[in-house]
């Protein structure tokens, strides 16, 4: 069995900025005697300051020990070059996102470091083959990818380059591990997970903006009362800066040469451009400046709940709407043959499935209202809806009342396929498949890492199969259809997993041929 360092083992971290103080005190806080170096005193000096003040208030707030917390400090060395860290057993770079620094500073390191010793660069896009190329034994080297703010994060991906030895990837999750993070590991490729599987997240909200599906402040409130994610992405976008997202977009599309499931988006570029960065430059899609008046999602106004529905077939997702509706003294009338609808006021509401109201009007004849994807129809507060054409007002006000039952909010969209949550999840889940499908990562890795690392509610691959395999597919393969764009192409590896799904319950329904 592969062990983590021991705790009295050194650990080195390279870059006193607020990455590699963060990565100290992790390192610290395992009992590792950890040297900080960095040219400059006065930023080693101000991390130690930093570490100090925020080992205090986890004192004050009773979460560590006084005693703890000056061993800990005890334990910091500050220094300035790269001969210090001779006797380390890890040594972790924190410094500027560049290949031509990092290849030089490890260069030094090599030199002055014992030939067991580990090195491990915190880099976020930078290829962990590219830093290794000049090392005389590349084969200890990896990326060790910590998320901001490192001693809050509880992600760490461990990314092999071509040349990392398997045993010290091992030891590096262990470690990681005994420090109380989430390890997940990956191969070194562009985006890594997170930066990779995400883009979807910032990318589709993005175009569902520049297409009209609502405004800003709309698809974020869907997202996050009806995705359970923690922030929208427009919200998150301006937290993050325009700039910076948008600069991670291109660098992961130019290395993934242009694909275009990566392309960035002219309006991000356009909010760059503007100087409309997010809250660092108190204005992004959102107004931070002082007296600002702060963005609210559209709602439906309030109408009454019809007097009955009638529910043909298996409402599935859907169900707990109307056994809300029965609570509330709704008539429920079922027919067991039917096709999966409610029936409202001589109009049909299902849940979406990739395609657009106007096309199931089309298909079924009749008017048409479709429910974006909730993750808990049961408990949201908020349902979004897009309607077909053909709806009148009185039909419209009827859907909407059944969906206000039980003090839900409703949000109209544009009829565009896959709406809002359900085209952003489906997205997601495609991408998670495509980086199991290449080898990047486990799915399991790739689905603690969306959760640890950027708050999702489900990893994407767990929340595809919760949703159903098959929508998910079915509504990438209707984008495909009706954008004709090779941006929403289905992986090979969500294909298989859904036909290997079909296969279980078909073995299960017939037994084993």
């Amino acid at each position: 069995m592969v062990r983590p360092l021991a705790p009295e083992a050194a650990v080195g971290i390279v870059g006193a900025g607020t990455m590699g103080a963060g990565i100290a005190q992790v390192a610290l806080q395992a009992g590792h005697p950890v040297i900080l170096v960095d040219r400059d005193p006065a930023i080693v000096e101000r991390a130690r300051a930093g570490i100090e003040a925020r080992l205090r208030r986890l004192v004050d707030k009773g979460r560590l020990a006084g005693d703890a917390a000056c061993d800990a400090l005890a334990r910091l060395r500050p220094a300035a070059t790269a001969a210090d860290l001779a006797g380390c057993a890890l040594v972790v770079e924190a410094v500027i996102e560049e290949l031509a620094t990092k290849r030089a500073l490890f260069a030094e390191v090599e030199r002055h470091v014992t030939d067991d010793a580990i090195l491990a660069s915190n880099t976020s896009s930078i290829p962990i083959t590219a830093i290794a190329a000049g090392l005389r034994r590349p084969e200890r080297f990896l990326g060790m990818h910590f998320f901001n703010p490192a001693p809050v994060m509880k992600l760490v991906e461990v990314i092999s380059g071509l040349l990392t030895g398997a045993d010290v990837a091992e030891t590096v999750v262990a470690t990681a591990v005994a420090w109380g993070k989430v390890a997940a590991r990956a191969r070194s490729t562009p985006g890594f997970i997170v930066n990779r599987v995400a883009r979807p997240f910032y990318g589709e909200a993005l175009r569902l903006l520049a297409e009209g599906a609502a405004d800003a402040a709309t698809i974020d409130a869907i997202l996050r009362d009806c995705g359970g994610f923690r922030m929208g992405p427009f919200e998150l976008t301006d937290l993050i800066g325009q700039d910076v997202n948008a600069a991670v977009t291109r660098s992961v599309h130019d290395a993934m040469f242009q694909d275009p499931r990566y392309r960035p988006s002219l309006l991000q570029e356009e909010m760059v451009e503007a100087g409309r960065l997010g809250r660092k430059s108190g204005i992004g899609f959102f107004d931070y400046r002082e007296g600002a008046v702060p963005a609210v999602a559209a709602e439906e106004p309030s109408a009454s709940m019809p007097g009955s529905i009638v529910v043909e077939g298996d409402p599935g997702p859907l169900a707990p709407l109307v056994l809300a509706a029965l609570e509330a003294g709704v008539t429920v009338e079922r027919d067991a043959l039917g096709r999966g609808v409610i029936s409202i006021a001589g109009a049909q509401l299902a849940m979406s499935d990739g395609r657009p109201a106007a096309e199931r009007a089309l298909e079924d004849d009749m008017p048409t209202a479709l429910v974006d994807l909730c993750l808990d129809f049961a408990a949201t507060p908020r349902l979004a809806v897009a309607f077909s054409p053909d709806m009148d007002d009185a039909r419209r006000d009827a859907i909407a009342g059944f969906l206000q039952i039980g003090g839900r909010r409703v949000s109209v969209v544009r009829d565009l396929p896959g709406l809002v949550v359900l085209r952003t999840v489906a997205m997601l889940a495609n991408e998670a498949a495509d980086a199991v499908h290449f080898g990047v990562a486990a799915a399991d890795d790739i689905d603690a890492a969306m959760v640890a690392g950027v708050n999702y509610p489900q990893g994407p691959l767990a929340l595809a199969k919760s949703v159903g395999l098959s929508r998910i597919a079915g509504t990438i393969g209707h984008l495909g259809r009706i954008y004709g764009e090779d941006r929403y192409r289905l992986s090979p590896e969500l294909h298989r997993a859904r036909l290997a799904r079909a296969l279980d319950v078909r073995s299960a329904e017939t037994g084993p041929r």
